[in-house]
């Protein structure tokens, strides 16, 4: 993990103050005033002057980073400017830069990650869709590490694999709702769980969690185990409302079988019973991956 900042420290401003201390340099200030004028050491001022620092190409290159690199050297020499403003304009453009900008792509260089998601641009805004989406992603690490831990839950596991899933707030197809990639097997007793949760990787439970949003339910979560009667009288004397469907229906089962449930908890069951090449499955649904989790392990206390 690297900070914008770090790039901005690192690797922006040891070029920026070299370009400056060469202007001032050959405008006649001496090494010491140079020095005095940047707020830094004659040593620092020393390495610049003698290469002996690393220096971004993709800095010196910059026509913005160059032409205030001039004026700043100008104003200071003259005394047109004062040290405040030199600070206020390059702070100015270091922020410009920052914004889906040349330090943006450094940044990127440093993590590439970010490309993944537009980049740096992103990181700041506290309601951005990257925050959003990184904190569904944890939510769903965290709970598959409590289910996976959890003695017994290997045997809940239906033959088509279980998926836990949780969804953006303003989700509307799979693509929003992130799971486990492959879904969780059972190997040999084990829960096991192929890779880190991703978003569009689940079918299935992210469909079913969708069909019960578009029936106005408000959940944002979603896991399947096996079915069995005593699973489902199980949850339901655990306090979960459990609602069945047809899964041979024309049009959307879950949905029509939601619709007109307006007593359901926040966190409930659905199920159905199987059907032709279709396998029997209960899902549990709620606010969020620990709440469908935490169901689960009260079944299996139960």
């Amino acid at each position: 993990m690297r900070f914008i900042e770090e790039v901005v420290v690192e690797e922006f401003l040891p070029t920026f103050r070299s370009m400056l201390a060469e202007e001032l340099r050959e405008r006649g200030l001496t090494q010491h005033e140079v020095a005095e004028t940047l707020g830094i050491s004659q040593s620092a001022v020393s390495k610049y002057a003698h290469g002996e620092i690393n220096r971004r190409e993709e800095v010196l290159s910059d026509e913005r980073v160059a032409d205030l690199v001039e004026r700043i050297a100008d104003g200071l020499t003259t005394g047109d400017m004062t040290s405040v403003q030199a600070l206020v304009e390059a702070e100015v453009l270091v922020r410009r830069l920052e914004e889906g900008d040349l330090l943006a792509r450094l940044h990127e260089q440093a993590m590439p990650e970010l490309a993944e998601y537009d980049g740096y641009g992103r990181i700041h805004d506290p309601e951005s869709a990257l925050r959003t989406s990184e904190q569904v992603r944890s939510s769903v690490r965290r709970a598959l590490r409590r289910l996976t831990n959890t003695s017994g839950f290997a045997g809940l596991i239906p033959n088509v694999g279980s998926n836990l899933v949780e969804c953006l707030p303003e989700a509307a197809t799979v693509d929003d709702v992130a799971g486990v990639p492959g879904r969780i097997f059972d190997v040999k007793g084990r829960a096991t769980v192929p890779g880190d949760p991703e978003f569009g990787v689940s079918e299935h439970v992210a469909s079913v969690l969708l069909s019960a949003r578009d029936a106005g339910r408000d959940v944002r979560a979603a896991i399947n185990v096996r079915y069995d009667p005593e699973i489902v009288a199980t949850l339901e004397a655990a306090g979960y409302d459990a609602v069945e469907f047809d899964p041979d229906a024309p049009t959307d089962p879950i949905r029509e079988s939601l619709a007109d449930r307006e007593d359901l908890p926040e966190t409930f069951v659905c199920y159905q019973t199987g059907g032709y090449g279709i396998e029997p499955i209960t899902y549990v649904l709620g606010p969020d991956a620990d709440a469908v989790v935490a169901a689960v392990k009260e079944l299996l206390r139960g």
